[in-house]
């Protein structure tokens, strides 16, 4: 199996409609996140993930390539002002390719990529209290638990808590 982290091109459309039309995918990430998936959003995303990249200091959106095929996605989000040296990560994995650490290597390989070519200094991430999955991801790649939001998200009419978690570039150890 060969990972790869890589820019999103149109010919992805395809793969990323099929891999993001799944309500499993889909129940612990944001509702910009649609459900169903249809080639309309792909094509949508995959236009401002490709104008992102032509950004000098845009946001970096990445496929999650395995064998020549784009089966998920991770990428980094600047904030502005006074955060401005932080970044959100978010992430998501098709579901055929779950419990295979992939999204472990994945989010290593974005890490890597963050503190070796921005001035980022700080990543973080937050995961809906009942996605222990991505917890762990996050904790294998570094991350560290900094806060529980208690009753803050409401998904699909459910009230869950979140977790937020951070890796500062201090923290970090570079994959080798």
């Amino acid at each position: 199996m060969k990972l790869e982290l890589r820019p999103w091109t149109l010919a992805d459309a395809p793969s990323l409609a099929r891999h993001a039309n799944n309500k499993n995918v889909s129940r612990f990430l944001r509702n910009h996140f649609p459900y169903p998936y249809t080639p309309d959003d792909a094509r949508r995303f995959i236009s401002m993930a490709m104008e992102e990249a032509a950004k000098e200091q845009g946001n970096g959106l990445y496929a999650i390539d395995i064998d020549g095929e784009a089966v998920g996605g991770i990428g980094y989000h600047r904030q502005a002002d006074v955060y401005r040296h932080n970044a959100e990560v978010g992430y998501w994995l098709s579901e055929e390719h779950w419990g295979k650490g992939i999204m472990t290597a994945s989010l290593r390989r974005l890490v890597d990529i963050v503190f070796t070519e921005t001035e980022l200094l700080r990543l973080f991430a937050g995961t809906f209290a009942p996605n222990r999955d991505s917890q762990r991801v996050l904790e294998k790649a570094g991350f560290v638990r900094e806060a529980h939001h208690i009753g803050n998200v409401l998904k699909d009419g459910l009230i869950m808590d979140s977790y937020m978690y951070a890796l500062r570039r201090e923290q970090w150890t570079p994959v080798r």
